[in-house]
């Protein structure tokens, strides 16, 4: 079943814990959606450690997949310190992008913070993902100076009160 046109995702989709097992496929998402944005090869490459997911990092944080028709599209990996979960990763597929499966990880996300006792989430984005961000109810606070091959770049930093 295909998502509805109010950005929903189908009905057929489904949310699951990620394992161990599944580290090399949620790298492959993450790649694929970066490398989306059209960032030079040279980037991706020096990208390539914070983009890979690790069993360890699966194991030692919450993290989870959406799968349709028994394919993976996207995930999120959460990092919870007390009252504060910062969402460290949160990737979907390119071609997968704009039907409402980011929008359902981002809701299980946040119900996985709100359970795990905090009271919000906080966001460092690709500048490219922050619009979608600031709609699914995050508020801007600023900006974190990065650089990539000696070009100067801020990436925003937001936050959402669970």
């Amino acid at each position: 079943m295909p998502p509805d046109p109010h950005g929903s995702a189908a009905i057929s989709s489904s949310i699951e814990r990620s394992s161990g097992e599944d580290a090399d496929r949620l790298t492959q998402i993450a790649t694929a959606a970066k490398r989306h944005w059209g960032y030079p090869d040279a980037w991706m490459r020096s990208w390539q450690p914070a983009l890979t997911i690790t069993p360890a990092e699966i194991a030692r944080h919450p993290t989870y997949h959406l799968r349709q028709d028994g394919r993976i599209l996207g995930f999120f990996l959460l990092q919870l310190e007390g009252d504060q979960a910062r969402l460290e990763h949160c990737w979907i597929l390119p071609e997968a992008m704009g039907l409402g499966f980011g929008r359902a990880l981002f809701a299980r996300a946040e119900g996985v913070a709100r359970e795990s006792g905090a009271n919000k989430i906080s966001i460092v984005s690709d500048p490219h993902a922050e619009g979608f961000y600031l709609r699914m109810g995050a508020r801007s606070c600023g900006q974190e100076p990065s650089s990539v091959d000696g070009v100067p770049r801020f990436l925003p930093r937001l936050e959402k009160l669970l």
